[in-house]
C-alpha cells in the first residue's frame, strides 16, 4: 500500500512539474512572449552599451594619466555626430516637406 501512495504522489509531481515547463514553453513560443523576450534583450543590450561607454571613459583617463597628457573636454557647441544642431533644424534653413493642398 505504502509503494502505491509513493508510484501515486511521484506521478502527481511530474505532472505538475511536466505542466507547468510546457505552459512556460508554450508563452515563450507565442507572440507576446517573443515580444517579451526581445525587449529584455534590448534593455540587456542598452545595459551593455552604457558599461562599455563607462569603462572605455574610465580607461581612457587611466591612459591620459599615464601619459601626463590634459583630459580631453567637451567641445562647446559640437554636437555628437547624428544629432542636429539648433541651427540647422527644420524652420532654420533646412528643406521642409511640401505640403499637398487637399482641396
Amino acid at each position: 500500500m505504502i509503494t502505491r501512495v509513493f508510484w501515486f504522489a511521484v506521478g502527481t509531481g511530474a505532472g505538475v512539474y511536466g505542466t507547468v515547463k510546457a505552459r512556460r514553453l508554450a508563452y515563450r513560443l507565442s507572440p507576446p512572449g517573443l515580444s517579451d523576450q526581445l525587449a529584455a534583450g534590448g534593455l540587456g543590450l542598452r545595459a551593455l552599451a552604457g558599461d562599455v561607454r563607462e569603462a572605455m571613459t574610465q580607461r581612457e583617463q587611466e591612459l591620459l594619466e599615464r601619459l601626463g597628457l590634459e583630459p580631453r573636454r567637451p567641445h562647446e557647441g559640437v554636437d555628437p555626430p547624428g544629432r542636429l544642431s539648433g541651427s540647422a533644424s527644420l524652420g532654420t534653413g533646412a528643406r521642409q516637406p511640401r505640403r499637398r493642398d487637399l482641396t
